[in-house]
């Protein structure tokens, strides 16, 4: 195999390291006015048989993924979608007082929760049903996921922030004080009282 001279190795690295096409004369220009032309098709015939192609389009140069290779190349980019301000709390109180129900989460929040609230956290796998509350209507209640803790890079919930802490970054409004009244001003407390009032009974 030939080895390539050192002009043909410099087009290649002007190449390689442009972030867009090149026309022959910007190539040319990068490298003291030399004349590239024949290093050019040098280039293209040795990269014809590789995973990339040196390719001419309307006559601007640039490396591209083989055809019958660019399928390897392709992701599929999932956008990610941001939490509402309802999933978001009621993530929140999941985390910190699991199991709970709609019925709980709602006396926290102090404003009722759309079931689709709750169905965008199960479909993202931070949020399962642990059950039924054996009290009347036997409400679904709900407790996070190991999914949860990975997404969020937490070994468990006691590495969950207290109480002072979200208060601090001011995450606790607008529901900080029912939070307080709920846990009793201990940041230790994960535990959730069952709440006066009617359950949901999903």
């Amino acid at each position: 195999m030939t080895q390539p001279d050192d002009l043909e190795r410099a087009v290649e690295a002007t190449l390689f390291a442009s972030a867009q096409p090149l026309t022959e004369q910007e190539i040319s220009a990068h490298l003291e006015g030399a004349d590239v032309s024949a290093s050019l098709s040098a280039l293209r015939c040795t990269y014809a048989h590789r995973g990339v192609h040196l390719v001419e389009r309307g006559g601007r140069w640039h490396f591209q993924t083989a055809p019958d290779l660019a399928h390897l190349l392709r992701r599929e980019k999932e956008e990610p979608k941001r939490l509402s301000r309802a999933a978001t709390e009621a993530l929140a109180i999941i985390a910190y007082h699991e199991p709970v129900s709609r019925a709980e989460i709602e006396a926290i929040r102090g404003v009722q929760t759309a079931k689709g609230t709750l169905d965008v956290l199960l479909e993202a796998g931070w949020v399962r049903i642990a059950g039924r509350r054996e009290v009347p209507g036997r409400p679904t209640i709900y407790a996070t996921t190991p999914e949860f803790l990975t997404h969020f890079g937490l070994e468990s919930r006691r590495d969950l922030p207290g109480i002072e802490e979200l208060r601090a970054a001011g995450l606790l409004d607008p529901v900080d004080e029912a939070f307080a009244v709920l846990t009793g001003g201990d940041d230790g407390d994960t535990g959730a009282e069952e709440p006066s009032g009617e359950e949901d009974a999903e």
